[in-house]
């Protein structure tokens, strides 16, 4: 447990994540339905008595229910394992949600106005029904006969799950990366539940570099003999070496050449000259990697790296909606939009959002997107919250322009 010394001003304090289990059976784009869908949630602030007032924020590839605040129950292992993640949190970080910056009285989401929900999202594992929960069907963990789920899937059960806590409309939904890609998804399935989105550093689609690292780090899980065909569990093996490969490539991909040279450099790891060996590291940015793919594996389960990979590369707005066409599959979009990118990201390149932010003019939708130079890549979105928070709050205020495009120094 943090003591409460440690905590930032505006913090939301200690929070439990508590559990909800779906009422009905989920049907699923693939055809198939879940029954028994448990949910893993946290709120923030108080829920006003129109219920008017509910932010959803949805988290990325790795993340939690966990978003704010310390958790009573965190162990050591965090979802704020990132790049930086160390020398920002200190101490606190293994029990500090993943955006707690963001989050809490006087922040980007306000708590103070706003009640904000935060689940662990349909396929996860750490609360939510995924591929290391047990099929009622078996009593065995699902492992590979758990359903290829899309992000429209995760919409689905978070509708469900609303539902469930009779919160029919939401202020606004937002995420950053496949937290993005759930925004835009509300946007265009439910046009007439959503006041407004927050999407930052997303994409209406992954582009082809993209997809194929995403390939890559499935491939590398799939290998690994220890995966066994995703039947890995109670064996006494898992696929430790193909996970932490996965996560060594999915994060450098999150950061950007500049950050890695800023860093690192050359700098070699144990010793004032090269050891000559390939076994061992040599250079700091390996140590730093294999220190990644080491905490990593502790905390995330292989079968669910391998659902939300798939589910966020079939994410395409224009295929799904629009047959091709980005502008037809944003035409029923009412809610206001607000795009955060930034220069580094070369994963979800500004380019994505400019291309919706375009379509959304085009339409005579109210779009607003802010383009912030920073270094660090892809990362930036969970770096660089002190530049968010006053876009955000003027946005969720309603005083930001219906219409703007805007460089963030």
């Amino acid at each position: 447990m943090v003591p409460a010394s440690t905590l930032a001003a505006g913090s939301v304090g200690s929070v439990e994540t508590r559990h909800l289990e779906l009422p009905g059976p989920l049907p699923l784009d693939c055809g198939r339905e879940l029954s028994g869908v448990r949910i893993a949630y946290e709120t923030y602030g108080t829920l006003s008595p129109a219920r008017d007032n509910v932010i959803l924020v949805c988290h990325a590839l790795s993340g939690d229910a966990h978003a704010a605040g310390v958790s009573t129950t965190r162990s050591a292992a965090s979802t704020r394992d990132g790049f930086g993640a160390e020398d920002r949190d200190g101490a606190a970080g293994g029990a500090l949600g993943w955006w707690d910056g963001m989050i809490g009285p006087g922040k980007a989401f306000d708590t103070d106005r706003f009640f904000v929900v935060s689940t662990n999202l349909l396929g996860g594992c750490q609360g939510t029904t995924g591929p290391s929960s047990l099929d009622p069907a078996t009593g065995r963990p699902y492992g590979p006969d758990f359903p290829v789920i899309t992000v429209a899937d995760m919409v689905r059960a978070e509708r469900a799950f609303l539902d469930a806590l009779g919160i029919e409309r939401l202020a606004a939904v937002a995420g950053g990366s496949l937290g993005g890609m759930q925004a835009l998804e509300w946007a265009v399935r439910h046009p007439d539940q959503v006041d407004s989105i927050v999407v930052i550093a997303s994409t209406h689609a992954l582009a082809p570099q993209g997809v194929a690292w995403n390939a890559i780090a499935r491939e590398s899980i799939m290998r690994d003999p220890d995966w066994q065909g995703g039947r890995y569990y109670g064996t006494g093996r898992r696929p430790d070496a193909g996970m932490g490969v996965a996560r060594m490539v999915g994060h450098v991909t999150y950061l950007s050449a500049a950050a890695l040279r800023d860093k690192f450099g050359r700098r070699l790891q144990f010793a004032d000259d090269i050891r000559h060996t390939l076994t061992e590291p040599e250079f700091e940015v390996e140590s730093y990697l294999r220190h990644q793919a080491n905490s990593f594996v502790k905390r995330f389960d292989a079968n669910t790296y391998l659902v939300m990979s798939r589910a966020l590369t079939y994410f395409d707005l224009a295929r799904q909606y629009g047959d091709g066409s980005l502008a037809r599959a944003l035409e029923t979009v009412a809610a206001r939009t607000l795009l955060i990118t930034f220069s580094s990201d070369w994963l979800y390149p500004p380019q994505a959002s400019h291309e919706l932010h375009d379509a959304l003019c085009a339409l005579g939708k109210p779009s607003e997107l802010h383009l912030i130079e920073a270094p660090y890549g892809h990362d930036c979105f969970l770096l660089e919250e002190a530049r968010q928070i006053p876009v955000v709050r003027r946005f969720l205020h309603g005083n930001a322009a219906e219409t703007a495009e805007e460089e963030v120094p």
